[in-house]
């Protein structure tokens, strides 16, 4: 493992005041100006989000070196591709919760802040245990390669949002109104405070960053075990999930292959941290994966996916990408066979 960069108490800062800065221009627009977002508009300011990161890589490569650049870009790229797979979370929450056009830029911010809050701690978190443990990369590395086979083994299915037990709960315990009350959160009806869907919907968002988080924060722990790098690559992936979600929402449904080609990472990353906990604990004599090669072998996964999806659904127009679950979704029959099975069984 490479040693430790020294990154400043005033890098951070500026570096945590860039981010906040760019989330509060996206909270701005979001609030001050709801609106349809065409093509146009999301092809910028998604130029303008890959410029940044870009540009910034270029920044930390020259300071830092070639080595951690590297690890910067790799570890934007995993990132990047994993939050092309929250996008057709998001598209399935907008859907189940009939969100209006011109709410889903606001609803979209604030899950990135969301993911952005629970990433953080996650990285916190993950840099003490592995600075601490080295048996943590051998625990990160199983994590992943389960995630890896689960996501594999529900390709086609997307996570069901009604029956995540905290959407469930909070339309239990809460008071709902029926329509969105013009993008509040709360609001009152004859005197009564209520929330609204669209709180239901940050709630459903919230719940999947959090999962999202326990995959992905593992994974670009894979490619770096900086965490400044790892902050840095989760941060400027996510920063760009709201313009490229409505630049690419069209193409989604066509990127049928997109959840073999990230199980197919994930277990690749899950790989290099096994041998990397083996090199270091077992035997310096096991072989350790390289960055470039992570990163060659991320970019051909990435590509061939892209193609052979492109490829499937030109043949098929009536083929249809999915998210993927990690989780077999339940279906009404199924639910009435589980509880008649524990009806029989009192």
């Amino acid at each position: 493992m490479s040693a430790q960069l020294d990154i400043s108490l005033l890098t951070w800062l500026l570096t945590i005041g860039l981010v906040m800065a760019l989330l509060t221009v996206d909270l701005i627009v979001a609030a001050k100006r709801p609106h349809h977002v065409g093509i146009g508009e999301a092809t910028a300011w998604s130029v303008g989000y890959v410029a940044i990161a870009v540009g910034f890589g270029v920044w930390f490569t020259l300071h830092y070196g070639g080595g951690p650049g590297t690890e910067y870009f790799v570890g934007y790229l995993v990132e990047k591709s994993l939050s092309v797979d929250n996008l057709f979370v998001f598209v399935i929450i907008m859907t189940t919760f009939a969100v209006p056009d011109e709410h889903r830029h606001k609803v979209l911010t604030f899950g990135i802040v969301l993911a952005l809050l629970m990433r953080a701690v996650f990285i916190a978190l993950g840099a003490t245990l592995l600075s601490l443990f080295s048996f943590v990369f051998l625990l990160f590395g199983l994590l992943l390669i389960f995630t890896a086979v689960q996501l594999f083994r529900h390709r086609d299915e997307d996570p069901d949002i009604e029956d995540n037990v905290v959407v469930k709960t909070s339309r239990r315990v809460l008071p709902v109104t029926d329509d969105y009350a013009g993008g509040d959160l709360f609001t009152r009806e004859g005197g009564r405070r209520m929330v609204t869907p669209l709180f239901l919907v940050l709630v459903a968002i919230g719940t999947i960053d959090l999962l999202f988080a326990l995959d992905s924060i593992p994974a670009v722990f894979g490619i770096t075990a900086q965490p400044y790098v790892v902050f840095a690559a989760n941060a400027f992936a996510l920063l760009g999930l709201r313009a490229l979600f409505f630049l690419v929402q069209g193409l989604l449904d066509r990127l049928v292959y997109l959840s073999v080609g990230l199980s197919l990472i994930l277990a690749f990353i899950g790989v290099k941290l096994i041998l990397q906990w083996a090199h270091e604990d077992v035997d310096e004599s096991v072989p350790e994966i390289p960055t470039l090669l992570s990163l060659a072998v991320i970019v051909v996964v990435l590509a061939i996916v892209t193609v052979a999806s492109l490829v499937k659904t030109k043949r098929d127009p009536s083929a249809k990408a999915h998210s993927g679950s990690l989780r077999a979704r339940r279906t009404a029959e199924g639910n009435r066979e589980q509880r008649r099975t524990a009806d029989r069984g009192k």
